[in-house]
């Protein structure tokens, strides 16, 4: 089986990913810690030969701390990219490769972890905001209806009946001049001009600039 993490040689080494979850394989530790130095001097076909060694127990290692398999595998993939990048960190007089590289998945699961966490706090707080400031706006906006209701009542109130009748039919009805013509028995024209001037009276009661 070859590795998943593919490598390229040249001055500068790169790294490609696909998430796979890992088969395990059994190679023996002494072949590992070699293999990692073989890693650290750009040797690719080495790193195949750890990548199938220890991925296995880099995975377990990460679904432990996640809980998540998809998480997990994600980890993976960048815990071996980190392997092959800092094998030269490797030092086998300290520990074994597989203690190594445990280590290193380790801290990268738990790191993936606080992000996460801290990703869902963030989110949260974002949909706290939103929410508190819709709140505000729905209340702010239902108390300028109200004094805004308020105020035409009145304005209506200084409006002859005739005017404040045929201004409430026409804008508060629905229905057109000649309907409001037909309705109250008067003239087109006349209706037309009970409407104008009523509003032109609310509209200087109510302040509005032309």
């Amino acid at each position: 089986m070859s590795a998943v993490v593919a490598v390229s040689g040249g001055g500068s080494r790169t790294v490609s990913q696909t998430v796979r979850v890992p088969i395990a394989r059994t190679t023996e530790p002494a072949d590992l810690a070699a293999a990692l130095e073989a890693c650290a001097r750009g040797d690719r076909d080495a790193f195949e030969a750890v990548y199938d060694g220890l991925s296995p127990a880099v995975f377990g290692t990460a679904v432990g701390v996640l809980r998540d398999r998809d998480h997990a595998a994600e980890v993976t993939q960048e815990v071996m990219v980190e392997v092959w990048q800092q094998a030269a960190r490797f030092d086998a007089s300290r520990g074994s490769a597989r203690t190594w590289v445990v280590t290193l998945a380790h801290r990268r699961a738990v790191d993936r972890v606080r992000s996460e966490q801290s990703r869902r706090v963030r989110d949260q707080h974002d949909v706290d905001r939103s929410t508190a400031a819709a709140e505000r706006d729905v209340v702010s906006e239902h108390v300028e209806t109200l004094f805004e209701q308020a105020a035409v009542r009145d304005c209506l109130g200084t409006l002859t009946d005739t005017q404040r009748d045929a201004v409430v039919r026409a804008y508060y009805g629905g229905r057109t001049y000649r309907e409001v013509a037909e309705d109250v028995g008067a003239a087109l024209p006349t209706v037309k001009s009970r409407i104008r001037d009523g509003l032109i009276r609310l509209r200087d009661c109510l302040g509005v600039t032309a």
